[in-house]
């Protein structure tokens, strides 16, 4: 990547306070020019990078063939920016940016940058160009993440971590079914709500759902799914969530909608589950169970499920290629959002249900894209709430790092890097599945 500089002083971002810049000296030329040959080292877009002192540089690609098709701007605001960059890579970029350290009008265009480059730039997992002076720290972050694994007691703990935070703070960007996973824009003019509740249709639709049927969700959330279920479809749902604050105000919808006798809520983690289900349900529960638990997850789906059941997925998926990648290694999302999470592959999948489980695919949907769409609305919403979100408690850190979280999330979707599927497992000889129209030749009289 071509690299220009200006010392023009960049016309939309106020200089930095001098207070904020400290003095080059030899250990900080060090870390800077690192991260300067790093980004040199992109071949693709077009990044703006203004530094602590003002001076601009330009990081694009030689001749008009190279047209960029992602542009992104930061604008550095103190000398320790580069350090971060290279003792904790890219988790310290992030925590750089929580810190006030840099900014950008659109942070999402530029994790869109970097990810667009991720086999050259050295600050990113799975570069091809490695430098071992990146991330010279990120053990640190690894042996953290590592004592987060999903045992039972710790999996309690992360998900308060995230979802305890509170529900008035969700209840700010959420729209008002309070569900926190992909919406289905079935049309461009739906609304955030509008197409939450087209995905739950599909989901209900995918489960062939009847009255009769019994329903296990595991990770329940708010309520959201559980209450369209029963609404919509007439079938009793048990739902299960270890969430001390999602389960007291799922209970609650529950209650003040008079689906008590359909809509059965309670605080129990999935491994002590027993019983047995028509349908099974877990809308991107997955990502919490971690890599080790996944066997174990699907054992006991397959226990709980019926013969001729459904088990029907929305998941947060990444390429089979990387999972072993993201295994190994801690990124902002682990560190920061949602402690002991990993995404899941398809393959990792079939092998564990391989071990011994008669189930397979059945259906499987992509609709990354708009969980791309529904992350942009989360991150207005919570813009427009700002006051409010500031009036609960929560600190500036906390807001950039929310802030990040968006951005960041919304780029790897939309760049393709990360997906979500609804998936549709089943046993071989499910008659429930249309098989009773061509049986039909048979049972009639010729």
């Amino acid at each position: 990547m071509h690299e220009q500089k200006s010392r023009a002083k960049a016309a939309s971002a106020p200089p930095p306070s001098t207070a904020l810049i400290e003095k080059s000296g030899p250990g900080n030329r060090f870390f800077r020019n690192l991260v300067l040959r790093g980004l040199a080292a992109m071949r693709y877009g077009m990044l703006t990078f203004v530094m602590p002192d003002g001076e601009e540089r330009l990081f694009a690609p030689e001749g008009a063939a190279a047209a960029p098709r992602v542009v992104a701007r930061v604008v550095v605001r103190h000398e320790d920016f580069f350090k971060r960059c290279v003792l904790y890579g890219h988790i310290g970029f992030a925590e750089a940016y929580m810190d006030g350290l840099w900014e950008s009008d659109d942070v999402a265009s530029v994790i869109a940058l970097f990810l667009l480059n991720v086999g050259d730039c050295p600050m990113m997992e799975g570069s091809n160009n490695h430098n071992k002076a990146f991330n010279l720290l990120g053990f640190v972050n690894q042996v953290q993440h590592l004592l987060r694994q999903n045992t039972e007691r710790n999996s309690k703990k992360n998900i308060a971590d995230h979802y305890d935070l509170s529900n008035d703070l969700f209840q700010l960007f959420l729209d008002e079914t309070m569900t926190y996973s992909s919406a289905y824009f079935a049309r461009e003019d739906m609304s955030l709500k509008e197409a939450q509740l087209e995905k739950y249709e599909r989901l209900c639709r995918k489960l062939c759902l009847k009255p009769s049927d019994q329903v296990l969700e595991i990770g329940c959330g708010w309520g959201g799914f559980a209450i369209y279920a029963a609404t919509n479809y007439g079938c009793k749902v048990t739902g299960v969530t270890i969430s001390q604050e999602q389960l007291d105000f799922a209970r609650k919808r529950v209650e003040a909608l008079g689906l008590g006798g359909q809509i059965n809520l309670i605080l129990k983690d999935y491994r002590q589950l027993t019983g047995l289900y028509d349908k099974i349900v877990s809308i991107e529960m997955i990502e919490a169970v971690g890599h080790e638990y996944i066997p174990l997850f699907f054992d006991k789906c397959d226990q709980l499920l019926k013969g001729d059941g459904l088990l029907v997925l929305q998941m947060i998926t990444c390429p089979d290629s990387r999972y072993d990648l993201l295994r190994h290694n801690t990124d902002f999302i682990q560190k920061h959002i949602f402690p002991g999470s990993l995404l899941i592959s398809m393959r990792r999948i079939s092998n564990s249900l391989a071990r011994g489980s008669d189930l397979f695919l059945h259906e499987c949907e992509d609709m990354g894209n708009y969980y791309a769409r529904t992350l942009d609305i989360w991150r207005h919403n919570f813009e427009a709430q700002l006051p409010n979100v500031v009036s609960l408690g929560f600190d500036p850190v906390f807001i950039r790092k929310w802030r990040y979280y968006f951005g960041y999330c919304a780029a790897a979707f939309a760049m393709r890097n990360i997906s979500v599927v609804q998936v549709v497992y089943t046993r071989p000889n499910n008659l429930n599945l249309g098989a009773d129209d061509w049986l039909q030749r048979f049972s009639s009289p010729k």
